[in-house]
């Protein structure tokens, strides 16, 4: 009988993996919280009527994974966070301190094609700031990216923001005369367009009623890199971000749009310097979300998310993947015999109450050159060897199995060289 494997698109983290998760959750918190953020969580799983109009067309019907449950209500595993998060904001407004800074790191799920970088499911950080309508929450939402970029020692060599103003696209999308209802899809047609041929970019224009003047239009505005310029809510972003110090990790880029509906002015993507990989992560302003959710206070948002498994492929390849490891425990107290077993428990016991990550070897009968193999397998420093002498003298003998040095201690002299 063969094992059955994991659903597709899913990972199996064993110790060394989730040693990865963690230390990534550790540098976004402490990056998070060096702004003032606060940690919060909503549910798994959703209504899909909070996606249906938020979150865009391909997202909800290509990507969502869906269920009904017993009532027969159609609900959706989370495949981002931020209608969750307006959804809580609206619910409690009037209890809430403004502005809000909030983040969370957890689990979301798309129904995508699997590839190196993209999973079904995958581990994401989203940290937005609400009730703010001024550029100074876009660039502090910017500078907490690029400060997590710098806890992970990505420089501006290897890394890059990418950041546009939606307002400033429409309005030179509108004089080429494109009608404001035919603004999103235009939108999403120009944030395929890094995907595609020029040739296919000009048929899908096509498709979406453009001329082919207006088309090549588009792609004259798409490379002009001074057009930031004509905006003064991008130009006080920019300056603001160079006060805090993160002015080379960021370019005007005005081919970004962000293919969620959502967004209503700044939007912002992380890419790797070099192209390799697809973005990092992405966010932009928000401004109607919580309206449009029940809410009866419109509320202006700002916030990003950032997935862990392409930022994960951008440290590799940069060699600036950490080197970690997976096993804390300072200590294995060897058991020498079942008589003596007891003994070793006591000291075990003895050496967690004094905060030292211990184990106590499981098997009384077992060879101590068994345990010591163990034990240097694990990576584990210390062993304590705890036999009929060190319990009349009420000592242990300490080996140090990387130096293969060994000394006789009593357990609170122990204590002070482990301190």
């Amino acid at each position: 009988m063969s094992i059955i494997a994991p659903v597709k698109g899913t990972r199996d983290f064993y110790p060394e993996d989730w040693a990865f998760q963690m230390w990534f959750y550790e540098q976004v918190k402490k990056a998070s919280q060096s702004f003032g953020f606060e940690e919060y969580e909503g549910p798994t799983i959703e209504p899909l009527d909070l996606y249906a109009a938020k979150s865009g067309e391909e997202l909800v019907k290509k990507q969502a994974f869906t269920f009904k449950d017993q009532s027969g209500k159609t609900v959706a595993l989370r495949p981002e966070m931020t209608p969750t998060l307006a959804r809580m904001i609206a619910q409690k407004s009037g209890e809430l301190t403004f502005p809000v800074k909030w983040f969370t790191f957890g689990r979301r799920f798309r129904y995508e094609k699997p590839q190196k970088g993209r999973g079904r499911e995958f581990f994401q950080w989203d940290a937005d700031i609400l009730g703010s309508e001024n550029p100074e929450a876009d660039a502090e939402a910017i500078a907490l990216a690029a400060t997590l970029y710098q806890k992970l020692g990505l420089t501006p060599k290897e890394v890059v923001i990418k950041v546009n103003d939606r307002v400033l696209l429409q309005e030179r999308l509108s004089s080429l005369e494109i009608a404001d209802e035919k603004m999103v899809s235009v939108f999403r047609l120009i944030d395929k367009k890094s995907k595609v041929s020029p040739e296919d970019f000009l048929a899908m224009a096509k498709e979406e009623g453009l001329s082919e003047d207006q088309a090549k239009t588009i792609n004259q505005i798409l490379t002009e890199k001074e057009a930031y310029k004509d905006s003064p809510w991008l130009t006080k972003v920019f300056d603001l971000l160079k006060k805090q110090g993160c002015a080379e990790y960021v370019e005007f880029d005005p081919a970004v749009v962000r293919g969620l509906e959502y967004y209503t002015r700044t939007v912002f993507e992380g890419w790797d310097i070099k192209g390799e990989f697809r973005a990092i992560w992405g966010g932009g302003r928000y401004d109607n979300l919580t309206a449009e959710i029940g809410s009866s206070q419109k509320i202006p948002g700002v916030g990003f998310a950032m997935g862990d498994m392409v930022i994960a492929e951008v440290l590799r390849t940069n060699n600036k993947f950490p080197s970690l490891d997976p096993n804390k425990t300072k200590v294995l107290v060897t058991v020498f015999s079942e008589e003596l077993y007891e003994k070793s428990l006591e000291i075990g016991q003895k050496l967690r109450t004094d905060s030292i990550n211990t184990e106590v070897f499981l098997d009384a009968n077992a060879k101590l050159d068994k345990q010591l193999k163990y034990a240097d397998r694990k990576g584990i420093p210390y062993a304590l060897i705890l036999g009929p002498d060190e319990v009349k003298n009420d000592t242990v003998t300490v080996k140090k199995l990387k130096e293969k040095e060994q000394k006789t201690f009593t357990i609170e002299e122990f204590l002070e060289t482990l301190e």
